[in-house]
């Protein structure tokens, strides 16, 4: 159980990256949208130290 958690965050913490790229590299890149990307990754990097 813990092993597919881990991985799922371990998903969602590489998707917000992603996501966080694809934002910077728009024309007009959404300051306020890349930070709460960047306070969601680390509160999945956070839960993933805590496992």
């Amino acid at each position: 159980m813990q092993t597919s958690h881990f991985s799922a965050l371990q998903a969602k913490h590489a998707g917000l990256d992603e996501r966080i790229i694809a934002e910077r590299s728009r024309p007009s890149p959404d300051g306020t949208l890349i930070a709460t990307l960047k306070k969601q990754k680390l509160r999945i990097k956070e839960a993933l130290s805590r496992l």
